[in-house]
């Protein structure tokens, strides 16, 4: 087998349904599995899984084990020479798992690979690609310096070598990850991603990003954030010190002083959405009318969107790239949302925020 496509699912049931469509759609002609972790939701994500996809490997943890025990369950089920640790609330491209598996077989020494990320307005997410949080990075992004923390020798859509990827979207060889002893199970949440990219570059490997393929990270939805995200971020960044670098009171101090200020500045940051002006439904089936709960235009192009609208992508008639490639087109644009109308028609989701939870509009 080829690739293990690995989902550790915590309470997203609408997100995860669309994530496995889009998984499902990229795993065309891959000789591939898909295995869904759910670490004891509340939601009905497990009957969703077991009823709409029956060939998903489903495994239900009796308890909330967190990221990296999560995913090693998950892992330790996996057949495929190829592993990707995907999260639920992502968006992949048709063409994404057979790009990506291409550049892989052409690397001999590759550790991790990671692609371009967006998030729910179709904006590039910088933590694509990140460099190693030394003592010195990680004090600038405690101290809200983040320049020097993102990768930024290479550009959104180029190609090549990065210290750190995200968590989000992780592609490498079962082996590896079996022989690096996979994501460290002292991190709970946050931190995991960037401890196995660094323990992977110093076993002799190279991480590297290929920008050539996007896919959405809504973010957000199974944690919000808040003064106990600020808390675990922070907190996995100062695991991540004390066990590759030295102890220092003065980070550690400073690292409280970053889990004071996030929450502060988290509290203040939070916007009211801008007011919609019009609804626009973005179908390749003129005949194609949903019942949605407002008025809204049908076009078959993005020239016509206005400012101020709200796009809804049909994905009955539109791939999941050419939804990706739209809201990157389109995020440009002042004051333009997007949403997605599952494939059914039962519900609409989408992200305005990587602050806060996204939204779910159940249609029936």
């Amino acid at each position: 087998m080829k690739l293990s496509v690995v989902i550790l699912n915590y309470n997203v049931r609408y997100f995860l349904e669309i994530c496995l469509r889009s998984v499902e759609a990229a795993l065309t002609d891959i000789d591939a599995e898909i295995i869904v972790v759910d670490n004891q939701s509340s939601d009905d994500s497990c009957d969703m899984v077991s009823q709409h996809f029956p060939q998903v490997i489903l495994i239900k943890n009796q308890q909330n084990l967190g990221f990296s025990k999560g995913n090693a369950v998950g892992v330790a089920q996996a057949k495929g020479k190829y592993i990707c640790i995907l999260n639920p609330d992502t968006v992949v491209g048709e063409d994404t798992f057979k790009t990506c598996l291409s550049y892989a077989e052409g690397i001999s020494d590759l550790g991790i690979l990671g692609c371009q990320l967006v998030d729910g307005r179709g904006q590039f997410l910088p933590e694509s690609k990140r460099n190693i949080p030394t003592p010195k990075i990680a004090l600038k992004k405690i101290l809200g310096f983040s320049n020097s923390y993102y990768a930024n020798h290479l550009k959104p859509l180029e190609v090549g070598p990065v210290p750190v990827l995200v968590g989000a979207f992780m592609l490498l060889k079962k082996e590896l990850y079996d022989s690096v002893g996979g994501f460290d199970e002292d991190y709970f949440m946050y931190g995991e991603d960037i401890d196995l990219s660094y323990r992977v570059l110093k076993a002799g490997y190279h991480n590297h990003y290929y920008g050539q393929t996007s896919s959405i990270h809504f973010k957000g939805e199974s944690t919000t954030k808040d003064k106990t995200y600020a808390r675990h971020f922070y907190g996995a960044m100062q695991l991540f010190y004390h066990k590759h670098f030295k102890s220092n009171l003065c980070f550690d101090t400073l690292v409280r002083m970053g889990v004071w200020m996030s929450s502060a500045l988290g509290k203040s940051s939070k916007q009211s959405p801008s007011p919609i002006k019009e609804y626009v439904l973005v179908s390749n089936n003129p005949e194609f009318r949903a019942q949605l709960p407002f008025n809204y235009k049908s076009i078959n192009s993005n020239t016509a969107v206005t400012k101020g609208s709200q796009v809804v992508f049909d994905a009955n008639t539109l791939s999941f790239k050419e939804i990706i490639e739209s809201m990157v087109a389109l995020s440009s644009q002042d004051s333009v949302s997007f949403r997605i109308l599952s494939a059914d028609a039962q519900f609409i989701i989408g992200s305005d925020s990587s602050q806060q939870r996204g939204e779910v509009l159940l249609l029936k």
